[in-house]
């Protein structure tokens, strides 16, 4: 199965099941924002295709905060999980998978953790191609564990609330 397929297959369950939108809402962003498998998984794709059905579904808003709300703590329960693994594992994670198959994910998170501190972890949720590293190497090195939380869970809420409300107001504002 393709990815599009498989992105169709959880929005459809979703249109299908709309009390599992919430549910749906934090497995996506965990797995998203989760350090091994984010480099897999759509989980954007599939927040604006869940988003997008319940504002074509007709739920009213207050189906939406609850979903961006579930979204933001999967998305910070992923990081937060991510930072732990590189905490405890340290050195070792570089044999792990993906990072032993791409060691150059280490480095990249490591150039844009120097370069941008606490600030990275905010951004990582941002930026598709580190968000599965930040996380590891803000653990690897032992970044005060307040700061990253800070900078995890702010980060998390305005990520899920800018992937899925500008889709489910963009399409109501379309379909009148």
């Amino acid at each position: 199965m393709d990815i599009q397929a498989f992105v169709a297959t959880i929005v459809e369950f979703v249109r299908e099941h709309q009390n599992w939108a919430m549910p749906a809402a934090f497995i996506v962003a965990f797995l998203e924002s989760f350090c091994f498998l984010s480099i897999l998984w759509p989980g954007t794709a599939i927040l604006i295709g869940i988003s997008a059905l319940l504002a074509k579904s007709g739920v009213s808003i207050d189906v939406l905060w609850p979903a961006i709300v579930a979204a933001g703590v999967g998305g910070s329960i992923g990081y937060a999980v991510s930072y732990w693994i590189g905490a405890y594992y340290k050195d070792e994670i570089k044999t792990m998978w993906p990072f032993s198959r791409n060691p150059a994910l280490i480095e990249q998170g490591q150039v844009f953790f120097s370069k941008w501190g606490a600030l990275g972890v905010f951004f990582g949720h941002f930026f598709g191609p580190v968000r599965a590293v930040i996380p590891v190497v803000a653990g690897m090195y032992n970044v005060p564990q307040w700061q990253f939380q800070i900078a995890n869970v702010t980060s998390a809420f305005i990520w899920a609330a800018g992937v899925i409300a500008p889709s489910y107001f963009g399409l109501q504002y379309l379909l009148g």
